[in-house]
């Protein structure tokens, strides 16, 4: 959307995190409101049209039908959490929810950098979107310290992805995506 620009553009308007997304890491998109690129979201036409700045929760109106059904399935990135991340930006403020955002993701470039056996990257992208930030400085350092010069790159991932997947137990997560099903079509037999 042109001309359509937001302080806070690491944070979409309706709470996804763009700094954790793929999208926005590979430079394929700024956020809403960061300028050129991927800005078609209805909430950011809402948004512009309303002028209520950085987040839908400054609407009188949210949550919106705009929201209805909004988590129930993930894209690329889990958007499950969407509400909760945006009731947390007005809680701790947009500059702080940012510095957290940022904290993760270095801290998922680390883990895509030098814990990944080449086929981790989704999900520590998950991993990292969906748990917290205490948690995931406690499995980088317990596993840093477990870890030596002696194991293999993928056992290094393996040790990772188990750290991770006992904090997401422990709070009754699961780290892949909610994709939708897909419809099958009923073809005609020849």
């Amino acid at each position: 959307m042109k001309d359509f620009y937001r302080t806070y553009p690491q944070v979409a308007l309706c709470g996804l995190n763009c700094l954790l997304c793929p999208m926005n890491i590979g430079g394929w998109c700024p956020g809403c409101g960061g300028g050129e690129g991927n800005q078609s979201c209805p909430r950011a036409r809402c948004a512009r049209e309303r002028n209520i700045g950085d987040f839908c929760y400054r609407c009188e109106q949210y949550p919106c039908e705009l929201y209805e059904g909004m988590g129930d399935y993930d894209s690329f990135v889990p958007t499950r959490r969407r509400s909760a991340d945006l009731d947390r930006v007005r809680e701790l403020g947009p500059e702080t929810y940012v510095r957290e955002l940022e904290e993760k993701r270095a801290i998922l470039e680390l883990l895509v950098g030098e814990w990944n056996d080449g086929r981790k990257k989704s999900f520590y992208t998950t991993a990292v979107y969906l748990l917290e930030l205490d948690d995931l400085r406690h499995a980088v350092q317990q596993v840093t310290s477990l870890s030596t010069k002696e194991m293999s790159e993928k056992e290094r991932a393996a040790c990772m992805t188990q750290a991770l997947q006992k904090i997401a137990e422990q709070q009754g997560l699961v780290l892949k995506l909610n994709k939708k099903q897909k419809r099958r079509s009923r073809g005609k037999h020849l």
